[in-house]
């Protein structure tokens, strides 16, 4: 950190003394509140010593990690303006000195012995633009990557996420290379927000395959990417994304602050808003807090119900109307509601595939579970069975997403039913990758899934 005031160096010491107290207070760590804000634990240790400078959005997180009610963030601007106000003092100082030098120096003759002429000023201005100008990217280059996220945003239902990693790491390995090279500001920005994309699709796909450690590294990467070209959606899709990867491994109270803070971040009316309130109801459901679930189903409602249907809804960035059904249909069924037969029943027979072609074939194995679930609250038993069975046939359910088809599977054998043995199979044959699309023997891995909803 470069020097600075004793007393802004104080308040600086101070405010990192005041983060370690209510992060104490809370039990909450330096590397979960790492994690929270997208740093490494190391940078938590030199912020609470006063070594580090952290912006806004890290004391946004902070206070809202270690429930410090405002007081980290108010003691963070307060810190902000008192630097202001000393700089813009240093400022006037310095430009009284030049301005009195000026003075002193004003009337006395130049010893240049040939002062430039009007055709040297031309040439240094021309220069100076053909280097501020000069490029190894260009405007093509730049669209065609854009391009290439949005398929590859699109080919994300579709594709085997294994594959599709392939793809994305190519792309993210030109993008560096890109990045060594001259180009102007703008285009500079663009690519930074392309390689923000593909980190955060990269993220998303790991994510699908059970790899949590690759995940936070991308997650990281697109958040840092995002930050640097002042990009919110990205960044709010990166604490979206990180919501979803820690209600799958359980931690709902952790999805519940992500996907507050992604919708903190978001912009007003954009896709990540939509999906972040949609987490938020899910970590709800999954903590048992039905007014909250159905509070937030409703702000879903409220944000979908303006919204057309876009020209390529299965882009993944791009909210499509027609998958809050879906939503609605998870949401109460992991709340135990048994009106999510209806909504899963809805959503079976819009996707059901015609000709032996879905085109949301993720989408269908997941109201399937759903449907199971609901049809258990209601002791459907045979029903919920043949659900859960064409859910996991499918071979659409990521290894991510294997924890929802084993809470189907766990409810019919703690009901000893005959159909229990048959699913318990079925399930063991997807958990080791042995069933493949439409139900076929599989690869034996760890890659058999697909996407998540």
């Amino acid at each position: 950190m470069t020097s600075e005031p004793a007393d802004i160096t104080a308040l600086r010491r101070d405010l990192g003394e005041r983060l370690a107290t209510f992060r104490k207070a809370a039990r909450v760590t330096q590397g979960q509140l790492a994690a929270a804000a997208y740093l490494d634990r190391t940078t938590v240790s030199h912020i609470e010593r006063g070594r580090t400078r952290a912006d806004e959005t890290f004391w946004q997180t902070a206070d809202q990690v270690t429930i410090a009610g405002g007081q980290l963030l108010a003691a963070y601007h307060q810190l902000e303006a008192t630097r202001q106000e000393q700089e813009t003092a240093t400022r006037s100082r310095q430009l009284a000195a030049v301005r009195a030098k000026a003075d002193s120096l004003r009337g006395v003759p130049l010893a240049w012995s040939a002062p430039p002429t009007s055709a040297d000023d031309e040439l240094a201005a021309i220069e100076l633009a053909r280097r501020v100008a000069a490029t190894d990217v260009g405007e093509e280059t730049l669209t065609r990557l854009e391009l290439a996220f949005d398929d590859l945003a699109m080919a994300y239902p579709v594709t085997p996420p294994d594959e599709l990693l392939e793809r994305l790491r190519q792309h993210l390995s030109y993008v560096g290379t890109l990045l060594d090279g001259r180009m102007t500001l703008a285009e500079r920005r663009r690519l930074v927000v392309v390689g923000g994309w593909l980190s955060l699709l990269a993220a998303t796909v790991h994510i699908d395959l059970n790899q949590p450690t690759a995940a936070t590294a991308r997650l990281r990467t697109a958040a840092s990417l995002a930050q640097h070209a002042g990009h919110d959606e990205i960044r709010a899709w990166s604490f979206e994304t990180e919501a979803w990867r820690v209600l799958t491994e359980g931690d709902y109270r952790r999805a519940l602050e992500l996907s507050r803070a992604a919708q903190a971040l978001a912009p007003t009316g954009s896709s990540v808003a939509i999906q972040a309130t949609a987490q938020e109801g899910r970590a709800w459901a999954r903590l048992r807090q039905p007014r909250e679930t159905y509070a937030a189903i409703e702000r879903v409602n409220q944000l979908v119900s303006p919204l057309a249907r876009p020209d390529r809804p299965e882009h993944h960035y791009r909210y499509d109307p027609d998958k809050s059904v879906v939503y609605v249909a998870t949401t109460l069924a992991w709340a135990g509601d048994p009106a999510a037969e209806v909504y899963a029943r809805e959503v079976i027979g819009r996707l059901k595939p015609t000709n032996g072609n879905g085109k949301w074939p993720r989408r269908l194995a997941a109201a399937n579970l759903d449907l199971a679930l609901a049809l258990l609250v209601t002791d459907r038993l045979d029903e919920a069975c043949d659900a859960a069975q064409q859910a996991i046939l499918s071979g659409r359910v990521v290894p991510s997403n294997h924890w929802r088809a084993a809470e189907v599977v766990d409810a019919v054998e703690a009901r000893q039913l005959p159909q229990a043995g048959d699913l318990r199979e079925a399930y063991e044959g997807l958990r080791r990758g042995e069933v493949g699309e439409n139900g076929l023997p599989g690869v034996v891995n760890d890659l058999g899934g697909r996407s998540r909803t």
